[in-house]
């Protein structure tokens, strides 16, 4: 009998036999993503290249340069082919939709783990395979919803269920694979591959979001589901927990007080002008004292909370073992737990806090010989600081390089959160302030290059001692962090002096802009009626301005000085005017241009045609020379990109009532910025603004000077939604991070039984 083939994978969509409807709509799918990916591929051959040319020239051996060159050579012979095979890689996966998935072919039983096959795996193909993971990855993190929509929709056209981010035809993971396959044919080094691949990422998939919502928009039009839309349950952005006792559901408890601050508060919160109170501390600044409050109480709410939680998942997940257990005590765990935080950095920082609880109980199953539980109490911090890691982690940059000290200090944070529930209750713990200022570090909202690098080192050996030293003593974090602040104080300190600086070189510009407003208002009112030839009136308004900005700006309206510089300016004004030449005068003008920066030849002609000594008929060109120089000089305190942009249209109603209320705003404010389409942040300091040119001065972490630019242009984004205001609620990361877990618990009780109709109140 004849072996069952599978049938292979067609090539194309003309090849793959799909009814005309479905394989019409695949075609428009495909020559819709090859125009919108055409002319990212095309940035990212061109930048390739370039980056090739920028590596062999800063290469530091001949060796090196000759490797990038060869692979420079080789890119560009084989560089057309890369795109045709892209594309044919991306319909082959189209023309697949209906082909069955992929099956293992081994004949183990399900269940049964065969090591028979095990090999080694080259490290080129494990980077590879690495890097794009990350790539589709991330690019399914930021286009989850145009994702889901599409994959219903293939799903419908396969005649499947729906596919998933990874089996989509034109998801992220699929879109690497056929880059992968593409760049074999350029026969580049596997270094250069994986150079190739980040400038994918960053060239071609930058606007991945958008072509899938463009995608999604020509299946509406030809009817495939053209009514599915998903809008997620979110929960409303109210600070949460945990200064006062609430009810499950969210709501206070019978008698509390109904004012705001009549009553204790959530952590991080202070009453409700914390709400709206903006955050002014710079990074690893200690937060003030915070008021007492109920913690058993307020722990039993989020027991309840998480009752709530367990109910409804348990109703979606049935079928569970529910069989008793020997409890295991919590001096068990933590003891148990010690030797887990003994392990290496590496090998701690892997494991998540739900495989962490997985490998105690296997562990001490197979000591004793029979299954394990934990107690409620016990289970409940699990769950809550697996909670609070999920969403910290998703604020973090992976690449930064004080990311991995978060996950090492999890196994010490959960031994002191099974001790002191109060971890989770009071901000001001030195194990949550510890964290917090760790976690601020890898913070989304900083630069690369915004960590001080003097701050990494304090930051590891921070951990290091936690890791080393807790068992028990809550003062083991209480000296790791005391040691870091006074690390992070000099830090401050460092910052609030650079920023100081940056603050008076722009109050020195503004002081120069005022100078040069007021010089210009003064030469217009001697200029006044006369008529002056067109070139003398140019010279007055670029060259002898300079002159009264200067002296303005040095000695003062009231000073000799000054008043000698108008007389000058009378004169001048009557030569032009009048036609008679003035060699002392001249030499005045001359030797007042020279303060600044005409020198020599130029200052004199431009002297001597302020004072009426020159003739145009000597020298034709001079004049059309003297033009091009004055056109190209920069002017004293000229900013001609801020001259060169438009006038912005009138403010909105909206937009005048944020700019009103940033005119009286204190001094050093944060404002997060949003950089790009994908929610990127970058939080920046309102240090200094100006009244009277409406310059507003921000700066970074480190005082840096990050940007400058007008109150007009800050309230038109702050309306927009291209920045917003850092609340005192919301500074500290881990406070917003635990706010967002415990969002995520009410949502639940919202949607419980037991919930009140009203749901979760705001």
């Amino acid at each position: 009998m004849t072996p069952h083939r599978e049938p292979a994978t067609p090539a194309s969509l003309a090849s793959a036999g799909l009814p005309p409807r479905v394989r019409r709509v695949l075609e428009r799918s495909l020559h819709l993503v090859s125009e919108e990916l055409d002319h990212g591929l095309t940035r990212m051959l061109d930048e390739f290249e370039r980056e090739l040319f920028r590596l062999a020239d800063l290469a530091r051996n001949p060796g090196a340069e000759s490797g990038y060159m060869q692979t420079l050579r080789s890119f560009r012979l084989n560089r057309a082919d890369l795109v045709p095979r892209f594309m044919i890689g991306i319909e082959r996966a189209l023309a697949a939709i209906r082909r069955p998935a992929a099956t293992r072919t081994d004949s183990s039983a399900p269940g049964e783990v065969s090591f028979r096959n095990l090999s080694l795996v080259e490290t080129a193909v494990m980077d590879e395979g690495t890097v794009l993971r990350e790539v589709g990855s991330r690019q399914e993190g930021r286009a989850t919803l145009a994702l889901h929509l599409l994959g219903q929709r293939f799903g419908v056209l396969a005649g499947k269920p729906a596919f998933d981010a990874i089996r989509l035809p034109l998801g992220p993971h699929v879109l690497c694979d056929a880059l992968r396959e593409a760049a074999v044919a350029l026969e580049i080094t596997h270094d250069a591959r994986l150079l190739l691949y980040r400038i994918f990422d960053r060239q071609v998939m930058g606007g991945y979001p958008q072509l899938l919502d463009r995608v999604n928009e020509l299946m509406v039009a030809e009817e495939i589901l053209p009514a599915l839309t998903f809008v997620p349950l979110r929960a409303r952005p109210t600070p949460v927990l945990m200064r006062e006792t609430l009810t499950p559901s969210g709501g206070r408890p019978s008698g509390a007080p109904a004012q705001p601050g009549a009553a204790p508060q959530p952590a991080g919160q202070t009453g409700a002008g914390a709400v709206t109170r903006p955050h002014t501390a710079w990074f690893g600044e200690p937060q003030a004292e915070e008021d007492n409050r109920d913690e058993a109480a307020a722990f039993a709410t989020l027991q309840e909370l998480l009752s709530g939680r367990r109910a409804l998942l348990g109703k979606l997940r049935p079928g569970r073992d529910e069989s008793p257990r020997r409890e295991l005590g919590t001096t068990d765990l933590v003891g148990k737990l010690r030797a887990l935080q003994q392990q290496p950095p590496a090998s701690a920082s892997q494991a998540n806090l739900l495989e962490i609880k997985r490998a105690v109980l296997a562990q001490t199953r197979h000591s004793s010989g029979e299954a394990a539980a934990l107690s409620p109490e016990d289970n409940d911090t699990f769950e809550l600081l697996d909670l609070l890691y999920q969403q910290l982690e998703s604020e973090l940059r992976r690449d930064a390089p004080t990311a991995g000290l978060v996950r090492q200090l999890q196994v010490p944070l959960l031994r002191m959160a099974l001790l002191d529930r109060a971890f989770f209750l009071r901000s001001q713990h030195p194990a949550r302030q510890l964290l917090n200022t760790v976690a601020e570090s890898a913070a989304r909202w900083m630069d690369r290059d915004e960590l001080d690098p003097q701050l990494i080192e304090p930051l590891q050996q921070a951990v290091a001692d936690v890791v080393a030293g807790f068992d028990q003593d809550p003062e083991v974090f209480a000296q790791a962090q005391a040691r870091l602040q006074e690390r992070m104080q000099a830090h401050v300190r460092r910052a609030e002096m650079t920023e100081r600086r940056h603050v008076e070189a722009a109050r020195g510009k503004e002081k120069l802009e005022v100078a040069r407003q007021r010089a210009g208002e003064a030469l217009t009112r001697e200029i006044g009626e006369h008529r002056l030839p067109r070139f003398a009136r140019a010279l007055l308004n670029q060259a002898w301005s300079d002159v009264l900005t200067l002296t303005l700006l040095r000695q003062g309206e009231e000073s000799d000085a000054w008043k000698t510089q108008l007389d000058v300016t009378r004169r001048v004004v009557a030569a032009c005017s009048d036609g008679g030449a003035d060699d002392a005068l001249a030499a005045q003008v001359e030797e007042s241009l020279g303060q600044v920066g005409y020198h020599g030849e130029e200052a004199r002609v431009i002297a001597q045609r302020l004072a009426g000594c020159f003739n145009d008929e000597e020298d034709p060109a001079s004049r059309t020379e003297l033009a091009m120089k004055l056109k190209a000089r920069v002017r004293l305190g000229e900013d001609k990109a801020a001259q060169a942009k438009p006038k912005p249209p009138p403010r909105t109603p909206a937009e005048q009532a944020q700019y009103e209320q940033l005119r009286v705003m204190p001094f050093g404010v944060w404002i997060d910025f949003v950089q790009n389409q994908q929610g990127d942040i970058s939080r920046r300091r309102l240090s200094w603004f100006s009244p009277i040119t409406d310059n507003a001065l921000f700066v970074n972490q480190r005082g840096q000077r990050a940007a400058e630019v007008s109150l007009d242009s800050l309230a038109r984004m702050l309306v927009n939604g291209q920045a917003r205001m850092v609340t005192a609620d919301r500074g500290r990361l881990v406070d917003r991070a635990w706010q967002a877990a415990v969002n995520t618990l009410r949502s639940f009780a919202g949607r419980g039984e037991g919930a009140p109709p009203n749901g979760v109140p705001a």
